[in-house]
């Protein structure tokens, strides 16, 4: 059923109150296609939406709004070392995870606790701790919107870069996802060497690691660093990690010799934004409704009544001043709606 002029604030973890002129959501290909053939939308915009964890609405959206509830997680396929986990793309992505972790799937338990559901995942290349999606992403299924085609996308179809794929640029609002299929592994590869995990593991007394472990203590850690979006209004990172060359590299790093970067295997250096944020001194910056978190500086939040206008003017301010004190351009991670 198509409702009109439905507020969207529930349906957003910043809790913008933004209204969409027209908001339906489907649990199946065929509900989809229904909602496609409404005579009230022919010809307008159309967006699908998910978890919303990754979105900033700065205005009302005058076209369709489509919430994607397809649920379902089963195994399909199986070979000596994967198993192949198939999940509708409506599904928490958490709750697919501990799905996952509960049956000995290796292979996603870095990515414990992001926000969001299971067709964000590609789309987004979500990643953490040292892993992203594109490294246990086997295929997607999804319908394009205009000519109601179904496609199968594999990895290399979907140009995954860092927090990035083709559903972000070129096919930009062209489908709608409608499962994904993961290649998990029976034997564990244990990550543990990114950030604080193996800290975390220690603390926790762990003796014998395994992918539960490993995916409690990342749980621990996001949990201790960034804000729940029940209470606080938030999206997670809001900022990509920058990328520069060596000799950029170099030059900041003879200037500010505290500056925390990772090397890359094509010889760039990836940036810690938290870190280029919080020195120009935005943590736990606040204005009005709008701020950036006392405890992690690269997540923008709403404290209760922040317009989106008013975030993303924030934001723009966080960038700007990146810029001028350390000549590095930050990137937002959110889709600007």
């Amino acid at each position: 059923m198509v409702s009109e002029n439905v507020l969207l604030q529930s349906y957003n973890t910043f809790g913008i109150p933004a209204t969409s002129r027209y908001f339906a959501s489907f649990d199946s290909e065929a509900a989809l296609l229904t909602l496609l053939d409404e005579p009230r939308v022919k010809g307008l915009p159309r967006m699908i939406l998910g978890g919303g964890s990754n979105i900033l609405f700065t205005q009302d959206f005058n076209g369709l709004m489509l919430k994607n509830e397809i649920k379902g997680m089963k195994v399909v396929d199986e070979d000596n070392d994967h198993v192949y986990v198939k999940a509708g793309a409506g599904e928490n992505w958490h709750s697919f995870v501990q799905y996952c972790l509960a049956a000995d799937m290796a292979g996603l338990e870095n990515l414990s606790l992001i926000p969001g559901n299971v067709g964000a995942s590609p789309m987004q290349n979500i990643g953490a701790y040292g892993v992203e999606i594109k490294d246990t992403f086997h295929s997607l299924e999804a319908i394009h919107l205009e000519d109601r085609r179904v496609a199968t996308f594999t990895n290399n179809d979907c140009a995954f870069g860092y927090r990035e794929s083709i559903f972000k640029k070129q096919y930009r609002n062209q489908f709608a996802i409608l499962s994904v299929t993961y290649r998990l592994n029976k034997t564990p590869r244990f990550n543990t060497s990114y950030g604080a995990i193996n800290e975390e593991l220690e603390r926790m007394g762990v003796k014998e690691l395994s992918i539960q472990a490993i995916s409690q203590a990342v749980i621990n850690i996001r949990t201790s660093k960034l804000p729940d979006p029940a209470k606080i209004g938030n999206a997670g990172s809001f900022f990509k990690n920058p990328s520069i060359d060596a000799a950029k590299y170099e030059a900041l790093k003879a200037a500010f010799p505290q500056i925390v970067a990772y090397p890359l295997a094509d010889g760039h250096f990836k940036l810690a934004a938290g870190w280029l944020i919080e020195q120009c001194g935005w943590k736990g910056y606040r204005e009005g409704d709008a701020g950036v978190h006392a405890k992690q500086a690269l997540v923008l939040v709403n404290y209760g009544h922040a317009k989106g206008s008013e975030i993303y003017a924030l934001s723009q301010r966080v960038v700007d001043s990146v810029k001028e004190k350390f000549d590095v351009e930050l990137e937002r991670e959110v889709n600007i709606m």
